[in-house]
């Protein structure tokens, strides 16, 4: 029950994040750089050590998490080339966006802040103290997360309303999450997988489509210090968590 009653932390956390970016959208350019900092730096300063870490005490293949990792990255290049691909040639549009990229996007959080929420509850399977650390560096990182889920989702051209849903989605999905491992426990050999597959999600929307968006109308030195800023952000968090 210490999962659950953390996890609602995390509900606020990502609420606020994306009440933050819908209250600033004509900045959604330098927000969305951020964004995309946020991202890389959770990648590797966050997951990428864990896994290294699950790598020497568990004694897993090293290939199979690689594999993982870019079949992550693969499926959402996929997903989202599927979305965009027309009938008539690119260059006969003019600038555009597709809103199904920005769903695509965000459920692809939602699925990752889901798994967040299994992350704390599967810390406290392992104790109370590592519960909690876990729990902590979730909820300062879901600020981003609700950021990210309403700036993507805004940025392709979607409704506010559909943004709050999906802020609903991102925000609950966590508190579901920690809530589903009441009902089993997870050999560690598949939580590395999983971490490698969310890595590869992840590395591909922050570095191949929100950071060349973030510069596609817009780009300045503001813009590229906002993304080094998100980087470092996730830096110190992840120190000191």
């Amino acid at each position: 029950m210490e999962a659950i009653a953390l996890s609602l932390a995390t509900f606020f956390s990502t609420f606020f994040g994306g009440l933050f970016v819908m209250k600033n959208r004509e900045k959604l350019h330098r927000i969305m750089g951020f964004t995309a900092g946020v991202l890389l730096g959770v990648v590797f300063f966050d997951l990428m050590p864990e896994i290294i870490a699950m790598l020497k005490t568990g004694n897993f293949n090293v290939t199979h998490v690689m594999i993982a990792i870019i079949v992550g990255f693969l499926f959402f290049h996929i997903i989202e080339k599927s979305i965009l691909l027309h009938n008539a040639h690119e260059e006969e549009y003019g600038a555009h966006r597709h809103p199904h990229v920005g769903t695509a996007s965000a459920i692809v959080l939602a699925g990752h802040s889901f798994f967040d929420g299994v992350g704390i509850g599967l810390a406290f399977q392992v104790s109370s103290t590592v519960g909690v650390l876990v729990a902590v560096a979730v909820i300062a990182h879901d600020f981003t997360d609700g950021m990210n889920t309403v700036g993507l989702v805004l940025f392709h051209k979607n409704t506010l309303q559909k943004a709050k849903w999906f802020l609903l989605l991102d925000a609950l999905t966590p508190v579901i999450g920690a809530a589903s491992t009441l009902l089993f426990s997870l050999p560690e050999r598949f939580l590395v997988l999983y971490l490698g597959l969310f890595a590869g999600f992840l590395l591909y929307i922050g570095a191949s489509d929100i950071l060349p968006e973030a510069h596609s109308e817009h780009s300045s030195w503001k813009t590229i210090g906002l993304t080094v800023l998100g980087i470092l952000f996730i830096f110190l968090v992840t120190r000191f968590v």
